[in-house]
Parts: C-alpha cells; structure tokens; sequence
C-alpha cells in the first residue's frame, strides 16, 4: 500500500508539474508575441516559410539539400523533426533569414519558435516509446579485445590489428556503420590463432624454448659457432638465418656442425635484400654443445678475364638459434593453459571417452563465448573439428587451440546477433539477450557470470532485477570501459592522440602532459559514475583530479607525485569539463586557440545543437592572407572573418562561446595576456545575454541545464543501443531526462531509465 501511495504521489507531482509549465508557456506566449490565437501550419507557419525562406530553401537545388517546400503539419513531428529543430536554433541565434535578406519582424520570429516548441517538437507519446530495430553488428575493437580478456583472463589485444572502427552519430558501436572489409576476414583468423597461442600451450615447435646466439661474417673458409647448454634431452631445430655475396658459377654453400662434427651442407642462394633461415633437426642429450656453421667454398676473382666470373664470395650469418626441445610441455605452464585445462583431457584413452571430455570442457566457453548456451549441433561440429586434428597426429593441446580458434571465428562470437520480431511485431529481447546488451552497454564485454547466470535462469527481465544488475556492473572495475568508449568519443578524449601544438610556443607540453590531461578527465568522469553525481557537475564543479604534473600546469600548489587526487578548484578559473585541459586541448590549433572550435565542441556536446556545416569554400580563418591579411588581435580577426556574409550567420552563434574560454591558451593554461594583447574574454550571446570571462559563461550553461540532460541522455542512448536515434525516440529522451530531474540529476538515472526504455529491452520487425 505504501507503494501504490508513493506512486500515486509521483504521479501527482508530476501532473501539477505539468500544468504549472503549461501556465507558464501560455504567460510566455502572450508576453512574448502579444497574440491569443495559437498557430498553425497551414494560417501563419507556411506562409512563414514562403516569404522569409523559399528563396533560399525550395526546389531541387535548395540549400543545405533542404527544400523546405514538402513541409506539411502530419510530417512535422516525425520525418521532418530534425529539420524544425534545426530552424528553431537560426531562429533563436538570429542567424537566418541572412541579413541580406527581408527579416520578420520580432513578434512573428517569436511566434514561430513558440509552435515549433509546442507542435513541432513536442513529441506525441499518446501511443508509448518505440523500440526501433539495431542493425546486427560486429564487435569492435575495443569490445573484441575486452571479450577475449574476460573469456580467457588474458589482456593481449588482439584487435588492435584490426582495421579502425568506422564512426557513426559519434561512436564506433554502431551498427550501420560497422562494415566487414575483406581483410578484416583475414585479421579475423590471425588474431583467433593468437589469441589460442598464447592460452594454450603446446609441445610442437612454435612453443618450444628458443636460445639465440650471435651471428658473423666469414670472408674465407671458417666457422662461427658458440656453445649452447641444453635442458633436456629430445629433439632440437638448428637455424641459421644466412645471406651470401654471390660471385662465380655455384651459390655459398654453408655446413651445420655439432660438436664438431659435419651434419648438413646448404646451398646459401639468399642474398642481403632478402636473409633467409636455414635449419637441421636433430636429437641431442641434455647438457652443452658447440654449435656452428662452416663457410665451404670461398671465391675471390676481382680480376677475371670473364667479368662475369669477377667478384668476392663471402658468406654472412645474422644469428644462431637453437629451438628446442621440441615435443616436450615446460614443467611450469601459465595460469590461462591451467584454467583452459581446469578439466583435463587425457591423450591415451578411448575415442568415446575424450570426445565427452572435449565436449565436457568446450560447452562452458562456447557458451561464454556466444553469449548464449551452445546447441548440440554446434558442439558436434566442435568435438569433430578435435577428431580431424587428433587423426592428423596433432596433440591435445595443438588439437584444442585449433577448436577453440573455431569458437573464435564463429558469426555466434563476431556479431551480437538477437533474434527479429514477426513481420509487423515487436519482440521482447529474452533474458539472455538482455544480459549481453547490458553488458556491452556497461563494460564493452561479454556478461560475466552472475550476469550470465541470471540471463540462463530467466532472472533479467522485470524492472527490479534490470536495475540491480545496471547498479552493480556500474561499480565493477570494468566499468571503467565506460570512461574510456563512451567518455572517450562524447569528450573526443581519442582526439588527443593527434594533437601536437606547436614546440616553439608550447615548450613544457610533452606526452607524460598529455597523458595527465587525459587521466583528470577520465578520472572525473570515473568519480561521478562511481559516486553517483549529478550529470550537471559536468557544466560546473568545485573540484577536478589532478597529479603533480598537471596541477604545475594548472598553478596549484601542494600537489607531488604521480598519484591523480581529487582537489578543490577556484571556480574563477577551473571546475567542469570546461576547465580542463583535455578538452581546451582538442578544441585547439597547434599553434593559437579556436574560438570556433570550442564553441563548435559546446554546442554539439553540450548542448546537442550542432552549427550548420559552413557553405562551400569558405576558407578557414587566415591568419596570413598576402593579399588581405588579418591583422589585430585573435578576436579582431575573427571579426574580420566574420565580415563576410556567408560566415556571419553560423559564427555568431559559435564564436562568443569560445571567446568566453579565451583566458585558457591552447594547451588549456591559464592566461590573461595573449602575445602583446590582453585577453578579452567576454561576449554576447544571440538572445542578449552577455559575461566577461569563462565564470560567467558556465553560469549562463548552466541555466540550460534541461538541454543539457536531453543533450547527455541522447548522446548516451544512442551508445547504449548502438544505433542512430530517429524521430520517435523523442519520447524516450524526453522520459529519461525528467526522470534524471526528478532524481536529483544522479548519473544512475540516466543509466537505469536508458536499460527500462523499450528501445533497449525490445526490437521491431525489419
């Protein structure tokens, strides 16, 4: 009862929340059009478009590619949303129409932003949130790599030779834009034969101990050879890696010698462009033996009559290796060989017997692996796959690491596969499904095994169990690949790989700097997960984490070592993503700062209000025109740039941001002069309001702090699904950002609604 009561005062809450805003959106229409009647399309918002917009946006050659000609009222909230809400930030930032252009006067602006608020944008959630459909994807790199950590407890990142992930809404997990190039199919293979390598061990030669001696030259007959001191008694491979200066009618011809003794003469035809191994195999018994090779047939005719007999026979050796002893396990196997065998198969026993130990031992990681139990089909084909190895004389452990490649390469390990809805349906994922989207979401990993678990037993799909689980892989270490792929793309942290300012200007920026600023954001971004904050101390806090290198950068004392702790920040200068250097840097030129660009980065992050992409060849700004040169300071020759009509519109939204931010120089030090000029950091936004530094300026952010949500719980929806969000998961948006408000801003909420949304627990039909 206490329950339903709770719940019947939410709901209430909610309800006067409701009408309180509606009140106030009718006062602000009056006060801000002086009009009674509401608009419509068809009365006062096309004619609109017909007098201020036409000119420019109609027919095939419209601007942008957007004929603003097909707009009609039925197709305003769904396929033609995005475009409303684009016109809604011109029209709010005064950009358009241009100002060659007839302009309305304010109150029909204003009118017009006030339907496309209340019609256009306002979602119709009367029928509930769609789920949409995630195309299937592949796993990337970051997510290859982590599955094969935590499905063998080996970090060796196979994926990293793999092609880079293609990008898509801003992220590399998204399933439209992950292709399957052909050598990926090759990079495929390679990594599964790695990956199998180094968990398990084997008898054969590429795992044998390898012991490498110094190579030489020999200009005449002679030998270079050393001594060698076996371990054990068995079969050993002899190499010598060889080139030879050709000269005369036959090749170089090299012999291998043991203990003095002749084993084997070659013929050495590699020459220095292309050195070449060659080998004896042989049996030995344990302890020392002088290994060497013999340089046979010297040859030295500098003055031939024939000039093609002239030349200088020598023969030259690299190195000596001596591989062995092959066919024997070393007494200490790795900890991964000793999980992988954690049930043995043994090699002299019947054939019956060790296939159901194969199957015995494959089923649990086939399982893991796949993300789903394994069918029988799929093990049969599996333990056959061991037979055909067994029969071809390769060991148990040669045979299980080319079983398990198998598991490797398999489409179940490659792509998240979910089943598809009935044409015209919608499908609830099943639990299972649902313990790989969260995890995948949360750790770019497979489920561990109480997340597995709960998928197989069926314990994954109520509200109360989806929460708990989200809450808990949010405090597990490997939430960390959070940070680094959600974080790391929404900041664009991965940006700071290619940024290198200039040396001259820049002198104390070196990598171990870099590495800092990326960790103090990282870092941050960790603590409010881990603490549960709330998302709006990404515009405004009173604290960041820093180590002593970067708190020297910073200016603040008392900091030593390398260790990162969290300290206390004059919020004059530092406190939010804004004021840290990470962020300024990738926003940045290597050798001044970008207003355009940091305004650009608040915009599209922040704030999910993207700039138009700039008209066609307009330049960017030139700071050394010979013809006509800018002159004055950073901002002067902005707004000399900004003179020209087909710049103005689009950089008097961005410019004033990054002005604001222009006390921090391009590697994010703080700074109030700039070369003989004082910094001047201080601007006026399109609606009128104005700040003189970068305090002011986040106070101002802060105030859009409703944007803000909408803007963060797109950006993390969209990763959390792995697809581009459409029109009608505006509803969804929508519902997770009031939710996040009415929860104190804390991360969690955004998290937990994102994993209860239908578009996450469910799918359409294609």
């Amino acid at each position: 009862m206490l329950t339903v009561l709770r719940k019947c005062r939410r709901d209430l809450t909610r309800y006067f929340k409701v009408l309180v805003a509606w009140g106030f959106l009718c006062a602000s229409v009056n006060v801000l059009g002086g009009f009674a009647k509401a608009e419509t399309f068809d009365g006062d918002v096309q004619p609109f478009l017909k007098k201020y917009c036409f000119d420019c946006h109609e027919g095939d050659q419209a601007e942008g590619g957007v004929s603003m000609a097909s707009f009609a009222e039925v197709t305003a909230k769904n396929t033609d949303r995005v475009h409303w809400q684009k016109i809604l930030r011109q029209l709010q930032g005064k950009v358009m129409p241009p100002k060659d252009s007839p302009q309305p006067d304010e109150s029909q602006r204003k009118n017009i932003m006030v339907w496309i608020e209340s019609f256009a944008l306002m979602p119709d959630c009367s029928k509930g949130e769609r789920p949409g459909r995630v195309t299937l994807r592949r796993l990337n790199r970051a997510e290859y790599n982590n599955t094969i950590r935590d499905l063998f407890g080996i970090d060796i990142k196979p994926a990293d030779i793999f092609p880079s992930d293609d990008v898509g809404y801003g992220f590399d997990n998204i399933g439209d834009v992950l292709t399957l190039p052909p050598v990926l199919l090759e990079r495929y293979l390679e990594a599964a034969e790695n990956v199998m390598r180094a968990v398990i061990v084997t008898a054969d030669i590429d795992t044998a101990p390898i012991k490498t001696g110094k190579g030489g030259t020999l200009a005449s007959r002679g030998e270079i050879g050393q001594e060698f001191d076996l371990s054990a008694d068995g079969q050993y491979v002899v190499r010598a890696r060889a080139f030879g200066d050709q000269a005369g009618d036959e090749p170089v011809q090299m012999e291998f010698r043991i203990d003095g003794k002749e084993k084997k003469k070659v013929d050495v035809s590699a020459k220095q462009s292309a050195p070449q191994d060659y080998e004896i195999t042989l049996t030995l018994e344990k302890g020392k033996h002088q290994f060497a090779v013999t340089f046979l047939n010297d040859y030295y005719k500098p003055d031939a009559p024939d000039p093609k007999q002239r030349g200088d026979r020598n023969l030259h050796v690299e190195k000596l290796t001596v591989i062995g002893p092959v066919g024997v396990m070393p007494e200490e196997l790795p900890e991964a060989h000793k999980r992988f065998f954690s049930k043995p198969i043994e090699a002299k026993i019947d054939r019956d017997t060790q296939r159901q130990q194969v199957r015995d031992l494959v089923r649990p990681l086939a399982s893991r692996a796949f993300r789903r139990r394994a069918t029988d089909a799929e093990m049969d084909g599996l333990v056959a796959l061991f037979d055909f190895a067994r029969e071809k004389g390769e060991t148990v452990e040669r045979s299980m690491q080319i079983t398990t490649s198998a598991i490797l390469v398999s489409p179940s390990f490659l792509f998240r596969i979910e089943k598809d809805a009935p044409s015209g349906k919608t499908r609830t994922l099943s639990d299972v499904e649902m313990a790989s989207r969260l995890s995948y979401f949360l750790w770019s990993s497979l489920p561990d095994d109480e997340l597995f678990r709960a998928g197989v037993k069926g314990e994954l799909h109520t509200d109360k169990q989806l929460i708990e689980q989200a809450l808990r892989m949010l405090k597990d270490p490997k939430s960390k690949a959070l940070v680094e792929n959600f974080a790391g793309q929404w900041l664009q942290l991965r940006n700071l790989d290619t940024f290198f300012p200039d040396k001259e200007r820049f002198p104390d920026y070196d990598d171990a700097l870099k590495s800092a600023m990326r960790r103090e954001t990282e870092e941050f971004f960790s603590y409010l997960v881990r603490e549960d904050r709330s998302v709006l101390e990404f515009l405004d806090a009173d604290y960041t984490f820093v180590n002593e290198r970067l708190a020297k950068h910073y200016g603040l004392q008392g900091v030593s070592g390398e260790e990162f702790r969290r300290v206390s920040v004059d919020p004059a200068q530092r406190g939010g993503l804004l004021g840290q250097a990470s962020i300024l840097s990738v926003t940045s030129n290597p050798t001044r700062t970008s207003p355009v660009k940091r305004g650009k980065w608040i915009l599209e992050n922040l704030f999910a209000s993207p700039p138009p992409p700039p008209p066609p060849n307009v330049p960017e700004l030139a700071v050394e025109n010979k013809e006509k040169p800018l002159t004055g300071t950073l901002r002067q020759q902005m707004e000399q740039h900004r003179s020209d009509p087909s710049c103005a519109a689009c950089h008097q939204l961005m410019d004033p941001l990054g002005f604001g931010l222009e006390n921090y120089n391009a590697v994010g030090a703080w700074r109030t002069d700039d070369g003989l000029h004082p910094v001047d950091p201080s601007g006026e936004l399109p609606d009128g309001r104005s700040f003189k530094g970068p305090a002011e300026l986040k106070t101002i952010l802060k105030g859009r702090e409703e944007e803000f949500r909408r803007c963060f719980a797109e950006k993390m929806l969209t990763y959390a699904i792995g697809r581009g969000l459409e029109h009608y998961d505006a509803c969804a948006v929508q519902r997770i950002s009031r939710e996040c408000a009415e929860n104190g801003n804390r991360f969690s909420v955004i998290v937990t609604e994102i994993v209860l949304s239908p578009a996450f627990r469910q799918r359409e039909s294609p």
